[in-house]
């Protein structure tokens, strides 16, 4: 039973393990006359992780567009934009993904436009590969609010403990 237990707590938290937070600009937030292309760059996006877009309520807002949307600045018709200061979107599928600012001329003249590209959700920490000399490194600690060893780390140190009780 205790086995049982101790599993049920493992699934429950293994999709949630590997799952990164990007603070969408690190300390700037999401605002104008910043290069995010140049932010996102090196970064490994995986389904499951969550983007953050922070900024003062009510100055920008977060609108999810395609290819064309992002080239042209222009959000589709029916798009809802995000505007609570404090957006979080989970990346629910792999694939290419465009975020711009709707406000006023944000994104055509302030840059204030994301694009990156999510990659399948990772695997175990124990089942990935080494990373071979030429891979650009993880995300830094700025960028991201907990790394994957960290939480698995935190899991794991978490199981033992509850171990210990229920044995």
């Amino acid at each position: 039973m205790q086995l049982f237990i101790i599993l049920a707590i493992v699934a429950t938290l293994a999709p949630s393990i590997s799952a990164v937070e990007f603070n969408v600009g690190d300390g700037t937030g999401w605002t104008i006359n910043f290069d995010y292309q140049s932010w996102a760059q090196g970064k490994e996006f995986h389904v499951g992780d969550k983007l953050v877009f922070k900024y003062p309520n009510g100055a920008h807002n977060v609108l999810k567009v395609n290819g064309t949307g992002f080239q042209q600045c222009v959000a589709p018709l029916d798009s809802v934009p995000l505007t609570t200061g404090n957006d979080v979107i989970t990346l629910a599928t792999p694939g290419r993904k465009w975020y711009i600012c709707g406000v006023g001329q944000h994104c055509e003249v302030g840059n204030q436009k994301l694009f990156i590209n999510v990659l399948e959700q990772v695997s175990s920490p124990s089942s990935s590969p080494s990373p071979s000399p030429t891979e650009k490194p993880s995300p830094s600690p700025s960028s991201a609010t907990m790394s994957s060893a960290t939480r698995f780390g935190f899991v794991v140190v978490i199981m033992g403990v509850l171990g210990v009780f229920l044995a």
